[in-house]
């Protein structure tokens, strides 16, 4: 089943949480000098026309990154994401938005590497055409990053960003999540993973959590973002979370000063809060 488009939400709320960790991830990795790989197991199209039929059908994007785009005395990580997605606009106008794989490429240095993963062939074909001048550096391939990603650990830096990130279109993906999970921390337990979840009406996200806790990580982080209330009928996502698996010390105080900051700018009613939990030793 590949009905699963991004394009149709790209820059949401969820999109925002998402790659804001990310950056903060990716930014902290490049105080060190050595060089790391980047992982993407669902990378998406790469980047994203915001003035397209897809963006435009919801228009998702205008209650997610375009509420931020203009927003002055943002924590300085906030600002240097928002720094990032203007990167790829101009005249101050928001007319697209990057997928993690072009944000990665962004804070990536020469000496890093990129293996990207995309099952969806429509999908697949813009990804290549997005990093088709990316050299050695970036690897693409037509291939379900859950299999994939197992001939990418352990890298030969021994240092490397995961992002898992599936459309969850069907509930076997939350227990698919789990099992990469599971056979990557046997390949390269030091790796830091970051598990991108709707949050819904259903029980699969929180036993996905339950679940992943069980392999009992010496250093976890868990933020979840609730832009509204659960609908009455019970269904839609009402927010979205990470887990996040060895995360950067640093990462638990960010948190606490943009999230309430990021929770204001992305509420879609008054109910609208965060929660954020951590074990880092």
């Amino acid at each position: 089943m590949l009905s699963y488009r991004h394009a149709f939400h790209a820059g949401n709320h969820a999109d925002v949480l998402k790659h804001y960790v990310l950056s903060v991830v990716l930014d902290y990795f490049n105080q060190k000098a050595a060089p790391y790989w980047y992982v993407d197991t669902h990378a998406g199209a790469g980047m994203y026309q915001l003035t397209s039929e897809f963006a435009q059908k919801n228009a998702e994007f205008e209650t997610g990154i375009a509420r931020l785009i203009d927003v002055k005395n943002l924590t300085h990580d906030l600002s240097q994401f928002i720094d990032c997605i203007q990167s790829f606009n101009t005249n101050n106008k928001l007319n697209f938005y990057p997928g993690s794989p072009k944000i990665a490429a962004h804070y990536l240095r020469a000496e890093d590497k990129m293996r990207l993963f995309e099952l969806h062939p429509n999908d697949y074909k813009l990804l290549a055409e997005n990093f088709s001048q990316q050299g050695r550096q970036t690897k693409v391939a037509l291939q379900d990053g859950f299999a994939g990603i197992k001939a990418c650990l352990p890298p030969p830096t021994k240092r490397a960003v995961v992002l898992i990130d599936p459309p969850y279109e069907l509930k076997e993906d939350y227990q698919r999540v789990v099992d990469c999970i599971q056979d990557s921390f046997k390949r390269f337990a030091t790796g830091t993973y970051l598990i991108w979840y709707p949050l819904l009406q259903r029980p699969e996200p929180a036993q996905m959590l339950a679940n992943l806790k069980k392999f009992n990580p010496k250093n976890w982080l868990s933020i979840e973002l609730n832009v509204q209330s659960p609908s009455e009928n019970g269904y839609g996502m009402h927010g979205s979370g990470m887990f996040i698996i060895n995360p950067p010390y640093v990462l638990p105080d960010l948190l606490n000063e943009a999230m309430p900051i990021l929770t204001d700018l992305l509420s879609l009613d008054d109910t609208a809060n965060y929660q954020l939990t951590s074990h880092i030793t």
